[in-house]
């Protein structure tokens, strides 16, 4: 019998382990571990890492991703943040620091260590690898430089404003990622075997290809050759729909992607495991909406049909298509993963 180490390893490297891993990505829900509230569980870190220690501990995960919320990386830049008592923290957006497009010339490289949040996040990475890095491999999750930007303005404004000034917003977003190298060097420098960049506006529902490679495929790439060049891993999430795996396999030569919805030049999954099984570890793609709206009988049967289209020969892991649900329950979670530890194993 494999360990979590060993069964992930064994999926990046597109071989059968013993069984398919797992991994509901539990994050704010995992704040009902420790009893914390929101803000403090996405805050203090000594709570955050206990929180994720417990659920590497309470349930058979076989890697940890520290996704907080996506608000982390715009505190770098002043951004006032929002924080519900029940769900993940989110900018102001009736004070966003990019008010309008002359505000874009305002951001500048800033020194990630002046970030609170940036810098819990890194505590973060460095207590869980010194908790339980011997054990599960533990993914750092990064926004990408756009998805960044967008928390600074709000998406649909600076959508608008790619058109109106493409060359502003290009400026601002190349400023954010030269700080988000740096970060990314931080992290690093914790001991993750991986670093899990997002990109949320690669696919089809949101941006065209061309646009999305000239306005951040170019920048994603640079944060990716700082992993390569230092031994660590790149994987990628984006939940969105059509999906760019091309594009960003490109421009990042990621080791694996965790998604939801096929790719735009697949019909299904079976299509994608077919043709991008070889290039790339699948990690999802169950829609976590069902942890909370399907019967017990429909998210095991998603979980199965997952199992089915990607997992043969290797190269997949069973996971939620993006963040498991804030105030679910865990008992999907949990059957997720013994769904991986029966249905999902493979013949000695």
């Amino acid at each position: 019998m494999m360990n979590s180490i060993q069964r992930v390893m064994a999926a990046l490297s597109h071989s059968e382990a013993d069984r398919v891993p797992v991994y509901p990505i539990l994050s704010g829900v995992t704040r009902h571990l420790v009893n914390a509230d929101y803000k403090t569980w996405s805050t203090d870190v000594s709570v955050c890492t206990e929180a994720f220690v417990k659920a590497a501990t309470d349930f058979e995960i076989d890697c940890l991703v520290t996704l907080v919320d996506l608000s982390i990386e715009c505190d770098a830049w002043g951004q006032e943040l929002i924080y519900p008592a029940n769900e993940a923290a989110h900018p102001n957006y009736n004070n966003c620091v990019v008010k309008d497009i002359a505000d874009y010339a305002k951001i500048k490289k800033v020194d990630y260590r002046t970030s609170e949040r940036m810098m819990f996040h890194i505590n973060l990475c460095k207590n869980l690898v010194e908790r339980v890095g011997g054990e599960k491999p533990v993914v750092a999750f990064v926004f990408g430089p756009l998805g960044v930007l967008s928390m600074l303005r709000n998406q649909q404004d600076m959508y608008m404003d790619i058109y109106d000034d493409p060359d502003a917003v290009k400026a601002a977003a190349a400023a954010i990622n030269e700080t988000l190298k740096d970060y990314v060097h931080a992290i690093i420098d914790t001991g993750v075997p991986a670093v899990m960049l997002d990109t949320l506006f690669a696919s089809g529902s949101v941006m065209s290809k061309p646009m999305w490679m000239e306005m951040e495929g170019v920048l994603v790439k640079e944060l990716a050759d700082i992993c390569h060049e230092r031994g660590v891993a790149v994987m990628i999430h984006n939940c969105g729909q059509k999906i760019y795996f091309d594009a960003q396999i490109e421009s990042m030569n990621p080791a694996a992607i965790s998604f939801m919805y096929p790719p735009d030049d697949c019909v299904d999954f079976a299509e994608c495991k077919a043709k991008y099984g070889d290039k790339i570890t699948l990690i999802g793609c169950v829609p976590p909406v069902m942890a909370v709206m399907a019967t017990d009988e429909e998210w095991d049967a998603a979980c199965k049909e997952h199992i089915d289209s990607m997992a043969k020969g290797g190269g997949y892991m069973l996971a939620t298509g993006c963040e498991y649900p804030a105030n679910a329950p865990f008992d999907r979670a949990m059957r997720m993963i013994e769904i991986a530890k029966t249905y999902g194993k493979y013949e000695a």
